[in-house]
């Protein structure tokens, strides 16, 4: 059980629960100071991510998404650069930006299969590949990418143990940022308008129900 300030707001007390599977997603990452970061994915959970990874301090961190309005809101939530697969060669830029070293750790968290093999090429040798997303098919990847190749720390990530306190600390004095995160509030009696905007296709990242 953990308390929640009375004076939170619904809108940033409803991200306590997918904030703290971000927050335990980044700690596996174990992100330093000098590491290059590449976190695909600004939903909810990417975003909660972007902004615990931002206090983190690595050199630079860089999200993927492929819609720009999500990738808007993980500048302001502390990404350095953020790009779009859809437009430019992601793989490429980062090889340019690191001499072709690549990044040091890349967070997955899209639940598509184009992003683990992407996440796969770019990432350097004995770097670090989290991965958080559920995927709905199988993903077919060349394995010797992970041992032969690269000798890579693959880790997952899935819930939250014992991240409550920090985040609920975090989200109430503002070092974790909540912004418009939370798109659309309805009541129980709007639950099929609440339910179609849930998929998305307006561009709406969390959707809930107030009472």
């Amino acid at each position: 059980m953990h308390q929640v300030p009375k004076d939170l707001p619904i809108e940033k007390a409803l991200l306590i629960e997918p904030y703290g599977c971000s927050k335990h997603c980044v700690d596996r990452a174990d992100i330093q100071s000098e590491d290059i970061v590449v976190l695909s994915g600004a939903g909810t959970l990417g975003l909660g991510m972007v902004t615990y990874a931002r206090r983190r301090d690595p050199k630079l961190l860089i999200v993927l998404d492929l819609d720009d309005d999500r990738l808007a809101m993980a500048k302001k939530f502390g990404a350095d650069l953020v790009w779009n697969p859809k437009k430019m060669d992601v793989v490429k830029a980062i090889m340019e930006i690191t001499d072709g070293y690549g990044c040091d750790t890349y967070i997955e968290a899209t639940g598509a299969p184009e992003s683990v093999v992407q996440g796969m090429q770019m990432i350097r040798k004995l770097g670090r590949f989290v991965e958080f997303s559920v995927f709905s098919r199988e993903i077919s990847l060349d394995w010797s990418i992970i041992g032969d190749r690269k000798e890579l720390d693959v880790l997952g990530s899935h819930l939250s143990p014992y991240c409550f306190p920090y985040v609920i600390e975090n989200i109430h004095n503002g070092n974790l940022q909540t912004d418009g995160v939370v798109t659309s509030l309805y009541s129980l009696e709007e639950w099929e308008m609440a339910f179609e905007k849930a998929k998305g296709k307006d561009g709406d990242l969390k959707v809930a129900f107030k009472f």
